[in-house]
């Protein structure tokens, strides 16, 4: 019988004789607690299976919430299949989430369609599985502010998260080249900043959004930039920048804009009636501010962004920037949430701040030695806009490096040469996907797979078994093709993979 093989792959994992097949008289034995999974078990099988799966007493299939399996954390779970039945146990319910999606990647390939599938038997070898993951933090970044995707998108997107284990949907939803988070105080923010590239969302869509992902156990977690990256909200409102009477355009072209918010006390208003609206729609305990790519030209050439740095008690203007990071990460956390930032260097930020070193590494040990807790973003091993290999058949993409699979497997948020002490500070690491060079569906699925699957695997198991992965994704590669995720090419890319501005 052949080894199953997953993505990521389970701590440990026994295959026994027999299997488990699943029928219409199968029926789910479900403890207080586990309704959640059970309901996720039912609507990811149920369109293809048409199987009901309804609740029973002597149910064949077991979820079980038991709090005494502190072993297994918040996210670990323990799977049995046997010839007659079927027991997947945790702690916690996020736990009983990722079981499920085991589960389902045990299932033959079918069980991913969206359609009904005939002739199937749909049969799970008997296993005993006990998994749990090396990082709490397992995400993506999709970038929706340079192009718009619809919230219709975003519900798939979650759902090939999850089918992976990663649990953050890093969602970058404002920057220079567009605003789509909506703010009831300041409409003109969406009706002005929503426009290029597509649009914006309501409350609504996201938190519809919000709740869709929670029941596949992802939490999706806003980004606000700022006091950078802001030409969108400036367009708007031009009264938040540094030149009175000034007007603003929504940009049209990449790259780093020098216009940035002013340092006075409307524009740290702003701030925080956006983000207070934000911590309405998402209740993640982290709230990301950017803070990355701060030109601070307008603060040395403003009097009064001078006056305010001398008011103050800075050396200069550029000191401005950790003043203001200061006082919206006390704004946020005074809200109970916590505040997240990229980091420049590792040593630019409040000391309470969760930094995303993305520049280099080794910004990362930095930021840990001074107490940062560190979320592992190095553009090197982590951005997908980068192309995947130097093939002259490859789509556009930034320029400057390569990210191919095996550098992404080769990503270590934690590496060896760390102390304990440091590698304790790393709550995970997670993979970007800037949208500049990315104008459809198509593409981002595109360059996310098979990327997405090396990180879910460093991030879940720690293991580096190169050999032993590519194998494994040979065979889950044919999921990706039920689920309709796009191949690589095998020819020029077709024109709608020009990048537009």
């Amino acid at each position: 019988m052949p080894h199953p093989r997953l993505v990521p792959e389970p701590i440990h994992l026994q295959l026994l004789p027999g299997r488990f097949t699943f029928g219409a008289s199968t029926a789910l034995k479900v403890s207080p607690g586990a309704e959640g999974a059970a309901r996720l078990l039912r609507t990811l099988l149920g369109p293809a299976t048409g199987l009901p799966l309804p609740a029973r007493p002597d149910g064949s299939v077991v979820l079980a919430l038991d709090h005494a399996l502190t072993g297994l954390g918040e996210e670990g779970y323990g799977l049995t299949v046997g010839s007659e039945g079927v027991l997947l146990r945790a702690a916690r319910p996020q736990g009983l989430l990722a079981g499920v999606q085991t589960l389902r990647q045990l299932l033959p390939v079918e069980a991913l369609a969206a359609e009904p599938v005939s002739g199937v038997a749909w049969s799970v070898p008997c296993v005993q599985i006990t998994d749990t993951p090396r990082f709490p933090w397992r995400g993506s970044m999709l970038d929706v502010a340079r192009r718009f995707q619809p919230v219709s998108y975003l519900r798939r997107y979650v759902d090939l998260l999850a089918l992976h284990k990663l649990n953050v949907l890093h969602l970058h939803l404002t920057d220079d080249q567009g605003w789509r988070m909506p703010v009831a105080e300041l409409p003109r923010l969406t009706e002005v900043g929503g426009d290029p590239h597509g649009g914006a969302y309501t409350r609504d869509e996201l938190t519809g959004l919000v709740a869709y992902a929670a029941e596949r156990g992802v939490t999706v977690v806003p980004e606000i930039e700022m006091p950078g990256h802001v030409r969108a909200a400036l367009a708007a409102y031009p009264e938040l920048g540094n030149h009175p009477g000034r007007s603003y355009d929504v940009w049209d072209r990449w790259g780093v804009c020098d216009t940035i918010l002013g340092v006075h006390d409307g524009a740290l208003e702003f701030c925080r009636t956006v983000l207070d609206e934000v911590m309405e729609v998402f209740p993640s305990p982290y709230i990301h501010i950017g803070g990355e790519e701060c030109p601070t030209t307008e603060w040395h050439d403003s009097p009064a962004a001078r006056r305010r740095a001398a008011e103050e008690g800075l050396p200069g203007p550029a000191a401005l920037h950790g003043w203001f990071m200061e006082r919206i990460g006390r704004h946020l956390l005074d809200a109970g949430r916590k505040p997240l930032s990229w980091t420049e260097n590792g040593a630019d930020l409040p000391p309470y701040f969760t930094v995303m070193p993305w520049r280099d590494a080794d910004h990362g040990r930095t930021a840990v030695r001074r107490g940062h807790p560190v979320i592992m973003a190095p553009h090197r091993t982590t951005y997908l806009d980068y192309p995947q290999s130097a093939s002259p058949t490859e789509p556009p993409g930034q320029a400057g490096e390569i990210v191919d699979l095996r550098t992404v497997h080769g990503n270590d948020p934690a590496p060896a040469d760390w102390s304990p002490e440091e590698a304790a500070r790393v709550l995970g690491s997670q993979v970007q996907l800037w949208t500049e060079y990315v104008p459809t569906t198509a593409h981002a699925e595109y360059l996310t797979f098979p990327r997405l699957c090396a990180l879910a695997e460093v991030v879940w198991t720690g293991r580096h078994d190169w050999s032993g992965f590519q194998e494994r994704l040979r065979h889950h590669r044919t999921r990706l093709d039920v689920l309709g995720v796009p191949r690589r090419p095998t020819s020029a890319p077709e024109p709608l993979l020009t990048p537009t501005s």
